[in-house]
């Protein structure tokens, strides 16, 4: 199966994938759901794609994409920023917002480590069209942490060159930390301030994730206020939350909370 492509002027092209809703099942009236990937992660992965044939399995509208500089869209990934970033979802989700004549039903996001950052801030900009969301291992403000764990010798490699590589967990390829990142993620802070939502949120955290501190989604609660914020503990649970009993979990919630849109 080939993506879609959202292009746009001056910018690069960002590659989708998007089921409609089958109006032959149950689901079809459900609100579109939107995956939003991590941090140098792609639409390929194990949560978006599973997420996705659960979804056509009711007949719910689901959609999946690539921020710029990742997996099939265009651009650097180097020349990108949590802003940018969040610009290019905002960007895919008015698109089939728009294409679907802004459905009454609405969205709900689901954002995993980086992409619960970008979801909040879709929560907060598109509050009436967000009617829900979930976060997975939600990473708001991660540059703060990796900006404090950086050694006087790489921020000076950082202002010389204006990037710095660090270890990579997930694969052989190093992280690249640009000085445009951490200075945008700054502007991009949502735990220094409270906030008014409109609409619920669920975030699923694994006590032995290494990469976000379970006391975020804490922080995260104290700083959203207006409507309900359910926090689900898995206890043996790492960051990626990538397990079929992680997997399962993940989309009873979305289920759960797509259907409680619609009372």
């Amino acid at each position: 199966m080939k993506p879609s492509y959202l292009y746009r002027e001056d910018k690069p092209r960002l590659a989708f994938f998007y089921t409609a809703p089958d109006r032959e099942k149950t689901g079809a009236n459900l609100p579109v759901a939107m995956f939003l990937g991590g941090f140098k992660s792609d639409m390929s992965g194990s949560k978006a794609t599973y997420l996705e044939e659960s979804c056509k399995k009711r007949g719910q509208a689901y959609l999946r994409f690539d921020y710029s500089g990742h997996g099939l869209s265009g651009g650097d990934f180097t020349d990108g920023s949590i802003g940018q970033w969040k610009k290019d979802a905002l960007d895919v989700l008015d698109h089939i917002a728009k294409r679907e004549s802004s459905p009454d039903n609405g969205v709900i996001l689901i954002g995993s480590s980086m992409g619960g950052w970008i979801a909040m801030h879709l929560l907060l900009e598109r509050d009436k069209l967000v009617k829900a969301m979930i976060g997975i291992a939600a990473a708001p403000d991660f540059t703060k942490w990796i900006e404090e764990k950086l050694s006087d010798a790489q921020k000076e490699i950082i202002d010389e060159q204006g990037f710095v590589n660090i270890p990579n967990d997930y694969s052989d390829q190093p992280y690249v930390i640009t000085k445009k990142l951490l200075k945008d993620g700054r502007e991009q802070f949502l735990l220094n301030k409270k906030h008014s939502i409109n609409a619920p949120i669920t975030l699923i955290q694994g006590k032995k994730d290494k990469d976000v501190p379970w006391q975020t989604v804490v922080e995260i609660k104290n700083n959203f206020q207006g409507s309900p914020i359910n926090i689900i503990f898995v206890d043996d649970g790492d960051h990626r939350l990538s397990r079929i009993q992680d997997l399962k979990l993940i989309d009873k919630e979305l289920e759960k909370m797509s259907r409680s849109a619609l009372a």
